[in-house]
């Protein structure tokens, strides 16, 4: 069982001490985003962006307002628990890598699927750039994937 699945992951060295502060950076901003969608708030601040995506909008259907940003704030804490657990434990990054692969590429999907999102500033094209920075987190969670299946 040791090379299987639940075989404890590779211990981090030193070498590596930037994967560390790269996962602890999509950790952080996970859980304090994931906590933030259980507000008013946030709830009313994701509204646009669910609102106008062809592959969420249904949610509105099912659940309210702030019944939709509790789901996201859910499955935002479970995939910063399974990347922690990554350290530990192969299966844990594989599944926390890509689940937290699907949550940024629906972020940055926002891009395209927002209204006004784009918009033209001293001749110059600008996108709301709060929606970029999930370019840097999905590619952490892509090296979150690859080193848990690594043997």
């Amino acid at each position: 069982m040791r090379d299987g699945w639940l075989a404890r992951a590779k211990p981090v060295t030193r070498e590596e001490s930037g994967y560390l502060v790269g996962l602890a950076g999509v950790l952080l901003i996970l859980v304090w985003l994931g906590i933030f969608k259980f507000t008013p708030t946030e709830a009313e601040a994701i509204r646009p962006l669910v609102a106008s995506h062809p592959l969420m909008s249904w949610l509105y259907g099912i659940w309210s307002v702030q019944g939709v940003s509790n789901l996201v704030g859910i499955a935002e804490l479970v995939v910063a628990l399974a990347l922690l657990l990554s350290l530990r434990y192969r299966l844990a990054g594989v599944y926390g890598g890509l689940g937290a692969c699907i949550i940024f590429l629906m972020t940055l999907s926002f891009i395209f699927t927002l209204p006004g999102a784009w918009r033209w500033v001293d001749g110059m094209p600008i996108v709301d750039f709060f929606l970029l920075k999930d370019l840097v987190l999905l590619g952490v969670s892509l090296t979150v994937i690859n080193r848990s299946r690594a043997l």
